[in-house]
């Protein structure tokens, strides 16, 4: 499973989240948002590189080893420039979507990027659903992004802390891996660890992973290590 948290900028949490194992640390680049980000974190290379990994016995070398997280970029209906800016500065592994991006825009931005400035981006669309209808929306990015992300629809966009009802994404019958969001809290492990577990749904065989973000705050952009710890723990057993 894979475990996202997002909304993160402080140097410093960011170490300390990223040595807990998460897979990947999203930061949000939108103005409107208490957890925007508006410049590198303080630490200079606090989200690590994935270093080369090389096998002991061949002496191969392959794309990377899993020692640090992915950084993912979220935006909200962005100039495309802003966003490769960003790439760039931040050395982003993934853009997060999460405003009206049409297809074409992604299609653009991937084909400006890949491989010329950030070779094997990816891309997530994130799609805010509270119906079954709601989820049908996926269809017309299914050609276009690697994944989905299932957000809880709500006046904002994304850091609410609520929660929709998860057995609307029964209805989800792409082939797109999507990670479920929406205010998923320190109390939903056992929950979470049965909802995967359900056979003979698309959630067995799509639903990779997990974003994480404002019920694990002590404030907008803080993330408390201890009970993202606890949390992992019992999620990963």
């Amino acid at each position: 499973m894979i475990i996202k948290v997002c909304g993160m900028r402080d140097g410093e949490n960011i170490r300390q989240v990223a040595e807990l194992g998460v897979d990947w640390i999203g930061m949000i680049f939108w103005p409107k948002s208490p957890r925007n980000v508006t410049m590198i974190p303080t630490h200079a290379g606090i989200i690590p590189d994935r270093a080369p990994a090389v096998d002991a016995d061949s002496g191969s070398v392959s794309d990377c080893s899993t020692t640090a997280p992915l950084r993912v970029g979220v935006f909200v209906d962005e100039m495309a420039q802003n966003i490769i800016t960003r790439v760039v500065n931040f050395r982003l592994d993934l853009v997060q979507l999460h405003g009206h991006e049409t297809p074409t825009i992604i299609r653009n931005l991937r084909r400006t990027l890949d491989p010329d400035i950030r070779p094997g981006i990816k891309f997530i669309k994130a799609i805010s659903v509270s119906s079954r209808d709601d989820v049908a929306t996926y269809k017309d990015y299914a050609d276009c992004v690697d994944y989905f992300l299932f957000d809880t629809k709500c006046k904002t966009v994304g850091g609410s802390g609520q929660q929709f009802d998860w057995n609307v994404l029964d209805a989800y019958d792409g082939n797109v891996p999507f990670l479920l969001s929406g205010g998923i809290g320190p109390d939903d492990a056992e929950r979470l660890k049965s909802w995967f577990s359900k056979d003979g749904s698309p959630v067995a065989n799509k639903c990779i992973g997990i974003d994480l973000n404002s019920r694990f705050e002590t404030e907008p952009g803080l993330k408390d290590v201890n009970k993202l710890r606890e949390f992992i723990k019992t999620i990963r057993q």
